[in-house]
């Protein structure tokens, strides 16, 4: 009975593709926990204070059965004055708000057009959704205008609907969001924007790259909770109607159990922390410039300009065992290969955060130019 799954394993194996859960071990130069607020004494305090007042760790049931808690609605308010946006939802993970949005918003008729880097979250959405989809080359504005007036000569007479991410979590670029959004106003359409990488980390008081366009009716955000602010979870920022649509005919809310009402509270706080964390903004700002001008001087690497920063090295083995050799120097750093990015672009994935200090990145730079010249040999 289990000889094809056995089979499918050894194949990808063979390819240097197989995936394997691995324990915390090492420097973090792997996670998001970019402003190190995952561990922080604030967030412990403000999930202590939640349990001791009552605030229960779990839902019980669906947000329209018993399992909507006036911690879910503090925290959808608080999150649409923070991002200024005229209503939030909040979903128990960022993937479960990308897949919600776009299966469940763009209706029979429209079209969604996302650039071909966009997170596997929305290719499941997408797949589930009423509407076809075109892909357009990574951040090429004019790529995207010419494929919705193609469309449009084709017939399409429904709305269009552009999914992006306004930093791309594997290469570290950020989206042209002045030319899409733009582009969203010349041809009536909605620009969905996935925050998840930049929320907390740009922008005023870490509302994002998009915070300039947040309230605008055709603007829809994800501000993932799990990554710089240190929780779990997921913020969607968009027009009450929107709201209201999602919560009347999205199936990924109408039947999934609510999220923890104690999860809730602690995002409240962490909001909170991330609006005032300007020292920590700029902190990892040093860091990043930092990682930046040493790859490039060691390892003739160009800096993403990002917390995220790819080395490619194209060859799944190659990347496998360079992240080797950086483990058993006591790097946490993870090879990411396809189908995560594109064929011949297995690299290593390296995330700089406030849980590593300056002098542990000159070090694992350094480390990582001798790696290379290793596998050059």
């Amino acid at each position: 009975m289990l000889e094809r799954f056995r089979a499918d394993l050894a194949g990808l194996a063979a390819r240097d593709r197989l995936r394997a859960l691995a324990p915390r071990a090492g420097v973090d130069f792997a996670s998001n926990d970019y402003l190190a607020l995952a561990e922080a004494p604030e967030l412990k305090e403000a999930a202590r204070a939640a349990l001791a007042l009552g605030v229960p760790v779990g839902a019980g049931g669906s947000r329209l059965l018993r399992g909507n808690h006036p911690e879910h609605e503090a925290l959808e308010e608080e999150a649409a004055r923070f991002f200024r946006a005229e209503s939030a939802l909040f979903f128990g993970a960022g993937f479960s708000a990308n897949e919600a949005l776009l299966s469940t918003l763009p209706q029979r008729g429209d079209c969604i057009f996302h650039d071909a880097l966009i997170h596997a979250s929305a290719h499941d959405g997408m797949r589930l959704s009423r509407a076809p989809r075109v892909a357009f080359a990574h951040n090429d504005a004019a790529a995207l205008d010419g494929a919705i007036r193609a469309w449009r000569g084709a017939g399409g007479a429904g709305r269009a609907w552009i999914a992006v991410e306004s930093l791309y979590s594997m290469d570290g670029d950020t989206a042209p969001l002045d030319d899409l959004i733009s582009i969203a106003e010349r041809h009536e359409a909605f620009l969905l924007v996935d925050e998840a990488h930049a929320t907390g980390v740009f922008g005023p008081g870490g509302r994002g790259l998009a915070a300039r366009f947040e309230g605008r009716e055709n603007v829809v955000t994800v501000h993932t909770c799990g990554k710089a602010l240190g929780v779990s979870g997921a913020l969607v920022c968009l027009a009450a109607p929107l709201r209201e649509f999602l919560i009347n005919r999205c199936r990924n809310f109408i039947f999934a159990t609510a999220p923890s009402p104690l999860i809730a509270a602690c995002v409240r706080a962490s909001l909170k922390i991330a609006e005032n964390a300007e020292d920590r903004r700029e902190a990892l700002r040093a860091r990043v410039a930092l990682a930046g001008r040493e790859l490039q001087r060691l390892c003739d690497v160009a800096p993403s300009g990002s917390q995220v920063q790819p080395v490619i090295v194209g060859d799944d083995a190659r990347a496998m065992s360079l992240a080797a050799r950086l483990r058993a120097r006591g790097y946490d750093i993870r090879a990411i290969r396809p189908p995560t990015v594109p064929e011949g672009t297995a690299r290593l994935r390296l995330s700089f955060t406030l849980n590593v200090g300056e002098a542990q990145i000159s070090q694992m730079v350094a480390d990582l130019s001798e790696a290379l010249a290793r596998e050059d040999r």
